[in-house]
């Protein structure tokens, strides 16, 4: 079990009748794949609206995140990664309404994660599981925050050349994964704050992230993996364009609410979406087919 912060209810992975959680993406970056731009920290009566939009369609965890970290992303400085992150968290803070929902910083940079925190995130979301930074795992543990552990390779100007997995990409995860959990226990993280992300998108091809929605449960069940929540992000991303024949990332919704389905399906615990209103439904439809109440 998962303890959850603002009020939230705690996640219980092992629990057949568990809702679904929404996670919804806030990027204040100018070069995100599908919303770079929209978001500024510069226009607050713009993005309050779309956060008071967030928490209308009911998610319970908005991601902040100031640094695009698609395949071939350019990285930005700290500075500027802090530039961006900081105000909003801050600004989603003084609404009355952000009182029953969670903010998680999406970040790999320590500092980055630890100004979040000291501003009011409740959550530290590292694609990179620590490998970019080697302070974020230690500082972690010293916050004391839920947190959030995605399985990729390489940056992501180099992941989309690291996707031989000789034993197949489930096996390259749950070893992989496996080992960033123990080094976060090893650096002081309790294990139930731990959430695992098999990293759809990231050092993976199409087809393998279709083998990952398709066994979702065999990870959730694999060694040193097992009884931890999952997250899962598939909004929009390129091999849903790909498949569907969308080019443009934003009209990607009904490839996206099928992969979400399947996510869901297969036990995810959280879902990171961009269409929130549409993906709330579908996550309510999903949880009442897969996860009927007893």
């Amino acid at each position: 079990m998962i303890p959850m912060p603002a009020g939230l209810p705690p996640i219980t992975p092992t629990k057949p009748s568990r809702n679904t959680l929404l996670m919804a993406v806030l990027n204040v970056t100018p070069d995100s794949f599908s919303d770079g731009g929209i978001h500024s920290s510069t226009d607050p009566t713009v993005l309050l609206e779309t956060v008071k939009t967030y928490i209308d369609a009911g998610v319970s965890i908005i991601d902040v995140g100031g640094e695009s970290t698609r395949p071939n992303a350019e990285p930005v400085t700290e500075t500027e990664e802090l530039s961006r992150v900081i105000p909003v968290i801050k600004l989603i803070r003084s609404l009355p309404e952000a009182s029953k929902i969670a903010i998680s910083i999406d970040t790999y940079r320590a500092n980055v994660a630890e100004a979040a925190v000291n501003v009011g995130a409740d959550i530290i979301n590292d694609i990179s599981a620590g490998l970019l930074d080697l302070e974020m795992l230690p500082t972690m543990a010293r916050l004391q925050k839920t947190v959030m552990l995605s399985h990729t390779r390489g940056t992501p100007k180099t992941m989309n050349k690291l996707t031989h997995y000789p034993d197949g990409v489930l096996a390259g995860i749950q070893s992989e994964l496996a080992e960033r959990v123990q080094a976060a226990e090893q650096a002081g993280v309790r294990r139930w704050r731990i959430i695992a992300d098999p990293g759809v998108g990231f050092a993976k091809t199409q087809d393998q992230n279709l083998t990952i929605l398709r066994n979702l449960d065999q990870l959730r069940q694999a060694e040193q993996l097992e009884y931890m929540p999952w997250l899962v992000g598939v909004s929009r991303k390129g091999f849903v364009g790909r498949i569907t024949g969308v080019k443009k990332a934003d009209e990607r919704t009904w490839g996206t609410a099928a992969a979400v389905t399947a996510a869901i399906s297969g036990g995810a615990d959280i879902v990171r979406v961009h269409d929130v209103k549409e993906m709330a439904q579908v996550t309510r439809m999903a949880d009442a087919i897969f996860r009927p109440s007893l």
